[in-house]
């Protein structure tokens, strides 16, 4: 069987040749809306996505001859998964890919917060100097803590561990993953040690504003703060509050609630004017994983995957 792939979103262009050497027949339409996607999708074994549409029922229910789905990113939020697995469809996403760049990415957002660059840089663009209100703190010697230690929480693991920093990390999934980097951590441990905070959890239900008011109030030192998962894991307003009593000293985030910012609601306007109201925030337009390397290297992860399962996928 010739296995017929469908790429909804744009893709690096190394994307086209390396799934030919493997014999996978592509249709590349990165411009096609989801009614032209509902509309010829039956006629494809595979999709390849970003994040352009809800892989939903109502999707599935056209996706007739569907035997795979690879996923361009890490994430795999905008899957129903319980229906594609009802329909014994491979599912394959890329982690590896991108773990380098967000790990760099979140490591970049940290040094910034800590050594106060946005503000000075703020400050002399007005020809402010103001030296003892800009001291930095050192990341040697912190503990730094990770919820979630899959591909990306390693990566920053590694990279936080190798500039002298104590890391621990807490993942309810996992059990006996301490390594050279990471000492293995109940979330009690992560609560009461921790002075980074650093979120790599995925979107799913039960993790939904898993960061929140309640979470925030049982830290016990304060902390700076990174999340470059997911926004609707972290309750914002919880965390609005936590920065301006204290507890959070400073906070990076890559992701929002909702990062179509042309259909906020009205809370979640008011909370993003107050995130950017304060100095010790910094915003970043979910580029953490979106390098000119990761672009080209997700290619290769998810050629890899999907030839390690061809045969499932002719079958």
């Amino acid at each position: 069987m010739d296995i017929r792939c469908l790429i909804i979103d744009e893709m690096h262009p190394s994307i086209l040749p390396l799934l030919d050497q493997i014999g996978v027949q592509v249709e590349y339409l990165p411009s096609i809306d989801r009614k032209g996607i509902l509309a010829i999708i039956s006629s494809f074994h595979g999709i390849i996505v970003r994040s352009k549409i809800d892989l939903d029922l109502d999707f599935f229910k056209h996706a007739d001859n569907l035997k795979f789905i690879a996923r361009a990113g890490a994430g795999m939020d905008r899957i129903d998964l319980e229906e594609a697995k009802k329909r014994n469809i491979i599912l394959i996403n890329a982690p590896e890919g991108n773990s380098n760049a967000l790990a760099e990415h979140a490591l970049s957002l940290l040094l910034n917060l800590m050594n106060k660059i946005k503000t000075s840089d703020s400050e002399i663009s007005r020809k402010i100097w103001r030296r003892e209100e800009n001291r930095g703190y050192e990341l040697e010697g912190k503990v730094a803590a990770i919820i979630g230690y899959g591909h990306m929480g390693k990566a920053f693991a590694k990279k936080l561990s190798l500039l002298g920093c104590k890391v621990i990390a807490y993942d309810k999934y996992l059990i006996n993953f301490s390594d050279q980097y990471v000492q293995e951590a109940s979330l009690e441990e992560v609560l009461n040690k921790c002075e980074i905070l650093s979120i790599h959890i995925p979107m799913n239900t039960e993790n939904h504003q898993f960061i929140n008011q309640g979470f925030f109030n049982k830290i016990q030192k304060n902390i700076w703060f990174i999340n470059t998962a997911r926004g609707e894991v972290l309750e914002t307003r919880a965390l609005i509050n936590a920065l301006n009593n204290g507890k959070v000293i400073g906070a990076g985030l890559d992701v929002l609630e909702n990062e179509k910012l042309h259909q906020l609601t009205e809370q979640q306007k008011k909370d993003l004017r107050d995130l950017l109201s304060i100095d010790s925030v910094i915003l970043t337009p979910h580029v953490g994983g979106w390098t000119y390397e990761s672009y080209e290297r997700i290619n290769r992860v998810l050629v890899n995957k999907i030839l390690e399962n061809k045969k499932l996928i002719q079958s």
